[in-house]
């Protein structure tokens, strides 16, 4: 069997990762590639007074560990993630969770572009996440990692279908 493919679609909160993972998965459906997605907040997302971020990340990368393993062992070959990733720290300990090489997608949109988007959002938690936006934008978060950047501002199923065709997926 061939060695499985991972890639990450990162970038700060509201820029579309994974709304175009999403897509990228709906592009595989008939394409005979068998594929896991995962959308690493929800892996990250629990509470537990007291847990300090160590013990967080642990607990997430464990998740993280487990579904992937999951879907590597029921044949899928490539993987595809979604989540906000700081540095090559961050991104060496997914690439162990997964077990496998991971490629690196990074999406960038102008901030107002981003508050445009999340501003009919009505959860409590998109607030507090482009909150979180407009810091990580003026501290250039993320922004040494990525294999490949693109600019989200054009329709999801081009920007899917660059990705799928810049890592041969398509």
């Amino acid at each position: 069997m061939k060695e499985p493919q991972a890639v990450v679609v990162t970038g700060v909160y509201g820029v579309g990762k994974t709304t175009v993972v999403e897509e990228m998965a709906e592009q595989l459906e008939d394409t005979g590639l068998t594929f896991g997605a995962i959308d690493l907040d929800w892996l990250w997302w629990f509470n537990v007074p007291d847990l300090d971020d160590r013990a967080v990340d642990a607990v997430g990368l464990a998740n993280l560990g487990a579904v992937a393993s999951n879907y590597l062992g029921s044949g899928v070959s490539h993987l595809m993630l979604a989540g906000a990733i700081a540095d090559d720290t961050d991104l060496a300990e997914l690439g162990r969770a997964i077990r496998c090489p991971l490629r690196v997608v990074r999406l960038t949109l102008a901030y107002s572009e981003i508050e445009n988007r999340l501003a009919g959002a009505v959860t409590t938690g998109r607030q507090v996440d482009l909150r979180q936006t407009k810091d990580w934008i003026q501290e250039d978060y993320g922004s040494g990692i990525g294999d490949l950047v693109i600019v989200n501002d054009r329709p999801v199923q081009a920007v899917a279908r660059e990705i799928l065709g810049w890592l041969g997926w398509d």
